[in-house]
């Protein structure tokens, strides 16, 4: 799912602090670009956590209708790819048990394949994901 979320940037006196409401969560940048990119990363991060929860993943508010608590705030969007995200960072392994018969097996060990190599490589071919 990808989507545009609104963020509040207040100026503090070392960093940008940010707000996200439709997560209620809060960051900080030393700038404003990297204080939008930590806020990507904030939501990435709670995104994926939710999806892994089982939770649903709030929908973005309305720029409209977020309200800025000093006049200095500023609002924009942050845009999320969850399922970029996760690719880019979730990179914990699963152990899943495959099975194979006796002799495709032992080819492959003859070979000095890496079954689990391998195996990654066709499923990404065959659900057509790009290496990034």
């Amino acid at each position: 799912m990808k989507a545009a979320y609104p963020i509040v940037m207040s100026k503090g006196k070392d960093h940008i602090i940010v707000f996200v409401p439709d997560f209620n969560i809060n960051t900080q940048g030393v700038d404003y670009a990297d204080a939008m990119e930590m806020a990507r990363d904030a939501i990435g991060l709670m995104g994926i956590d939710m999806e892994d929860e089982k939770e649903v993943i709030p929908l973005p508010s309305a720029l409209e209708d977020i309200v800025k608590e000093r006049e200095s705030d500023a609002v924009t969007l942050v845009d999320v790819d969850f399922a970029d995200y996760r690719r880019k960072n979730d990179m914990r392994t699963v152990r899943r048990n495959v099975s194979l018969p006796s002799w495709l097996n032992a080819e492959a060990d003859r070979a000095g394949l890496n079954v689990s190599a391998l195996l990654q490589t066709a499923l990404k071919q065959e659900l057509r994901i790009q290496d990034q």
